[in-house]
């Protein structure tokens, strides 16, 4: 009987980076960060995090981790919960948007 190999990572083609929750957390946290007057380099700095990838966080092109979440919120004045909240709130919008769309092209 042949052992069977076992690969590490992730299976051929998978991916973990999902584009749209991340375009959906970084406009949010642009949005905070201007809406409150910081720039980028400070609220990075006060995260704890480089600027240039604050700057991909915003971008959408990076998700972040928990706990860069976290110093984010909290660089921000604000929960983790509050931003995910927010987040989760712009995700619905735009399926809500599509969906609507989608109804009134059939």
């Amino acid at each position: 009987m042949q052992k069977q190999v076992t690969r590490r990572g992730r299976p051929l083609g998978a991916t973990t980076f999902e584009a749209e929750p991340a375009l959906a957390f970084g406009a949010v946290v642009r949005a905070l960060r201007t809406a409150d007057g910081i720039g980028q380099e400070a609220l990075a700095h006060q995260a704890g995090i480089e600027r240039s990838h604050m700057g991909k966080i915003e971008r959408g092109e990076h998700m972040p981790t928990l706990a860069m979440i976290l110093r984010i919120a909290n660089a921000l004045g604000r929960t983790a919960g509050e931003l995910l909240l927010e987040t989760e709130s712009v995700l619905t919008e735009q399926q809500n948007a599509r969906q609507q769309s989608q109804a009134t092209d059939s």
